[in-house]
């Protein structure tokens, strides 16, 4: 009956509430006579009638006038309860004041005691459902335990206790002195005590309200949390939350970057303003993961002019819209221009770097998908060969003053296309750097990086949602991982160090273990690993083998004698390269062979030059293998080309 009840509308339920106040007041004014009188008082005097009447029918238009009935009576707060006082002593001075013009038979201390009775009868009989209504919600909402009983936790708490998803039921702190407390009903436990918490309430997820924590404390609390199997959640950061981006209420999943525990370290502003502030910068591949994010940390230092070359329509459209917005927000003067365009057309290239005078340049206009670049073997060379040398020739043909490519750890001994064309793409620059002074090239060399495009985190954290398998190409495969922000903030400020020729390597940490990944984050979504020795758990990873031109491990370096740089997390590798007589025999050959659409030969050249690449697949280019060109007589003919020392 109650529960029906509860989910009548609002209208009804306000006349519920009026009608039970037309019996609650004149109840409570009964009451307060026959309390003073010490007797069950009969009323049989038409002035007491006339005084009790007045009363009722004032108190109610009191009540409304107040508001008393639009209040909410499942969120009744301080303020609706001090509208109840109110409206009551406002009542009890009506029924005193009636009684004594009506000169009615009443005591005169029956209207102080009339006050505490309606306070008991209008006030309780609303706090009874408030309360009903909030177990029944209990009842209906998912528990939770909240770890960190500070600022954050207690915010998030109260905006949980309102919310219709999920009901705190305890705190966790590693804070010493706010274990054993109690704060907004709820007992704040030491860690130690998590085990113990979750059996006894059924909690299923857990929710890191740690505001203020480092990413390494935040990765030290998830590896003690990790053997519970646990779903572990987390609150926007509190300066989103603050500025109005998001709402401390908005519950996400656990980001890789809370598991690496890498702390950022703040850049040197005085270094990448002397290639920014001011300036005209143009990046490649705006678009793409790196470059968006790199556009984002560009405009914070003010550049004159910011040029975002893009050969994606929708993804030119995404960011020039979401840079217009920040530029907007926060009255950044940066002129914004977006153009469309490949960088395998050279001319545009020159065109748009002398017409808009751009003076720093960041290459990240690549193809980067390691099988993708396997399947398109010409497409990748010309993309990530030729395009990185037409955009440096167009550099110094305008006179840019700094140029800087994004490579990467697969140029490093490639077994790949992908990482043979980046490498190729480097030697390119080191000959230019040193056959003309005009442009100052350099080149910064990392990881995965995670929420790119491709990357495993998000495809991994998808198939656990929709309940496995979690595919992991091989058992021993490892990577190392950095954030899109990291990275980016890393490869503005070692743009600002190159003398020319440089190859810088960014400090990544220490490797991941993929299928070690691939169960901790099992495991923080509170799911168990199925496996031989698990067979009841809830999902299984699945290896389904390296893919073409994949290698277990990554290397940042060629040589082994890295020097430190005036940034504790950036090398500068010292790598061989070629002449630009030899960088340009290579290109020729290169060019001639795309330009037949000979794979083989592409290879061939890719491996007989001072690459280091060592294909570990056969070519897989899609087009070619349709077209079945291979002879032996080709084969032979491409074997003894010997392009390092000619």
């Amino acid at each position: 009956m109650l529960k029906k009840l509860v989910d009548i509308s609002r209208p009804q339920k306000r006349v519920i509430s009026v009608l039970t106040d037309m019996f609650c007041i004149p109840l409570a004014l009964w009451g307060s006579i026959s309390i003073r009188l010490e007797t069950l008082y009969r009323i049989d005097n038409p002035l007491v009638v006339y005084s009790l009447a007045i009363t009722t029918i004032a108190t109610l238009a009191v009540f409304v006038r107040l508001g008393l009935y639009r209040a909410v009576i499942r969120y009744l707060s301080n303020h609706a309860l001090i509208t109840i006082v109110s409206g009551v002593s406002i009542s009890a001075l009506i029924f005193s004041a009636s009684s004594f013009l009506l000169k009615a038979p009443i005591p005169r201390s029956a209207p102080f005691i009339y006050w505490g009775l309606a306070l008991i009868f209008v006030g309780g009989s609303r706090m009874l459902v408030r309360d009903y209504v909030r177990r029944l919600q209990k009842l209906q909402k998912e528990k939770v335990i909240i770890y960190g009983a500070g600022t954050s936790g207690l915010q998030l708490a109260n905006a949980l206790f309102q919310g219709q998803d999920y009901q705190p039921v305890a705190y966790v702190d590693s804070n010493q002195a706010l274990q054993g407390s109690v704060l907004q009903g709820l007992r704040v436990y030491k860690p130690s005590k998590l085990e113990r918490l979750i059996r006894k309430h059924g909690v299923t997820k857990l929710l890191l309200a740690m505001g203020h924590a480092t990413r390494a404390e935040r990765a030290e609390i998830l590896r003690s949390i990790e053997p519970l199997a646990i779903q572990v959640q987390t609150i926007p950061d509190m300066a989103d939350v603050v500025s109005g981006r998001a709402k401390i209420e908005e519950i996400k999943d656990i980001e890789l970057e809370d598991l690496l525990g890498r702390d950022p370290i703040a850049p040197n502003n005085e270094l990448l303003d002397a290639i920014i502030k001011g300036k005209v910068v143009m990046v490649t591949g705006a678009g793409g993961s790196i470059g968006s994010e790199l556009c984002r940390q560009i405009i914070e230092h003010e550049p004159k002019v910011l040029l975002l070359f893009e050969l994606s329509e929708f993804n030119l459209y995404a960011i020039h819209n979401e840079l217009t917005n920040i530029i907007s927000d926060k009255a950044l003067a940066v002129e914004i221009k977006p153009i469309v365009g490949s960088v395998q057309r050279d001319h545009r290239l020159q065109v748009i770097m002398s017409s808009f005078g751009v003076q720093t340049v960041y290459h990240a206009a690549a193809y980067k998908h390691v099988p993708l670049v396997e399947h398109n073997v010409v497409e990748g060379v010309r993309n990530n060969v030729f395009g990185t040398w037409y955009a440096a020739e167009a550099a110094v043909k305008a006179k840019v003053e700094t140029f800087v490519l994004i490579s990467t750890d697969k140029a490093v001994r490639p077994t790949n296309v992908m990482g043979a064309s980046k490498r190729m793409a480097e030697l390119v620059l080191q000959g230019m750097a040193e056959r003309q002074s005009v442009t100052r090239f350099s080149m910064v060399r990392f990881g995965n990086v995670l929420g790119s495009s491709g990357s495993v985190v998000p495809l991994f954290r998808e198939q656990i949602k929709n309940h496995g398998p979690v595919t992991v190409t091989h058992k021993d495969i490892i990577r190392y991982f950095m954030t899109i922000p990291e990275a980016a903030q890393l490869v503005l400020q070692a743009g600002t160090m190159g003398k020319g020729g440089d190859v810088f390597v960014l400090d990544m940490g220490e490797q991941v273990k993929i299928a070690d990944l691939a169960k901790k984050m099992i495991r923080l979504m509170g799911l168990e690993v199925r496996s031989e020795k698990n067979p009841d758990g809830d999902i299984e990873i699945v290896y389904t083998g390296l893919r073409p031109g994949e290698k277990l491990f990554e290397e940042l370096l060629i040589g082994d004698n890295p020097q430190g740089t005036e940034h504790p997390r950036i090398m500068k590798a010292q790598e061989r390269s070629l002449p630009w007589s030899e960088v340009e025999l290579i290109l020729d050959q290169l060019d001639h062979c795309c330009h037949d659409f000979d794979c083989e030969k592409v290879r061939a050249i890719l491996e007989a030059a001072p690459l280091g690449f060592a294909p570990n697949n056969a070519i897989d280019d899609l087009v070619w293998n349709q077209k079945k060109p291979v002879t032996a007589s080709k084969i032979a003919a491409v074997t003894d080309i010997d392009l390092a020392r000619k």
